[in-house]
């Protein structure tokens, strides 16, 4: 892509930079609602680099395995591969940096247990997403897998500064699973987005249409039940006996943006959508910070 013809909201996602943004802004709110009081910027920093390398990875691999005219290869696909070389010199950059904040700064338990889960997560991403490279379906397992492997390691970086609780205590939380659903549920809305443009009947539509519509609809309600669960003095005068945690509540904001964007998805362009798409996974944050300190 020409850069006097690139649109400066394309930039974050040709970059990769979407991504970490939402990792990195999601991170405060999975350390906000299990109290982390302090979470270093190490912290941050290393989730940011460990996001940005796996999308690169994963767009440098689907750009040279799947079929040309994929209509999932859009201009972010054909900007990394243009661009190799340079994202495989900074990648190596990136891995460095990552290695020091892991074994300079920060806990040692984020390799000898946390990590375990993250990576069997990536790796059969990774697996999936190469055995699905040359099919035209929408790929819900590898979707899933994704989203569980996003929140997963989004949420580590912060719960392992929960002294009092382990790994497995991770795995069974509501905001993990909650949070994972709604990231496999993102990724899916953008492949139905794209096989929209060329579905060849109204049956196949209609399809895809459930597909997505159902799994918001469940998000958004299980939020909701989840969201009073925490707290059902949210939005009632508590004289600040009752921290607010309005975590379920972003994940409900979400869900509806994304509802939103694909009710009204036939107005603007694939590259829009994906971007939309990132931003609704970004808005909750603002809205999260005035809420939790109402």
């Amino acid at each position: 892509m020409d850069r006097a013809r690139t649109a400066w909201w394309l930039w974050p996602g040709l970059l990769s930079l979407e991504a970490p943004l939402v990792a990195v802004s999601w991170l405060y709110m999975f350390a906000y609602v299990w109290q982390v009081n302090y979470l270093p910027w190490q912290a941050y920093a290393a989730l940011g680099i460990s996001v940005w390398l796996v999308y690169v990875a994963d767009r440098l691999l689907e750009s040279h395995f799947r079929v040309p005219g994929d209509p999932s290869l859009g201009p972010r696909h054909h900007f990394h591969r243009r661009h190799k070389v340079p994202f495989l010199v900074f990648g190596v950059m990136a891995g460095i940096w990552l290695v020091i904040l892991q074994f300079w700064f920060l806990p040692m338990e984020l390799i000898t247990s946390y990590s375990i889960p993250a990576a069997l997560l990536v790796i059969g991403f990774f697996v999936l997403a190469g055995i699905s490279a040359k099919s035209r379906e929408i790929p819900y397992m590898r979707n899933l897998i994704a989203g569980l492997a996003f929140s997963y390691g989004t949420a580590m970086m912060a719960h392992i500064f929960v002294w009092t609780e382990g790994v497995f205590q991770l795995l069974a939380s509501r905001e993990l699973l909650g949070f994972a659903v709604l990231c496999a549920v993102n990724i899916t809305a953008i492949h139905i987005w794209e096989r929209d443009r060329i579905a060849r009947s109204e049956e196949e539509r209609a399809s895809m249409e459930m597909g997505l519509t159902l799994p918001l609809v469940i998000v958004a309600v299980s939020a909701m039940a989840f969201a009073y669960m925490d707290n059902p003095h949210l939005f009632a005068e508590n004289d600040g006996q009752i921290p607010a945690r309005p975590f379920f509540l972003a994940i409900l904001i979400s869900a509806g943006l994304i509802l939103l964007l694909h009710r009204n998805r036939n107005r603007f362009s694939l590259e829009a959508l994906r971007s939309l798409a990132d931003l609704a996974m970004i808005v909750p944050l603002p809205l999260f910070l005035v809420l939790a300190r109402s």
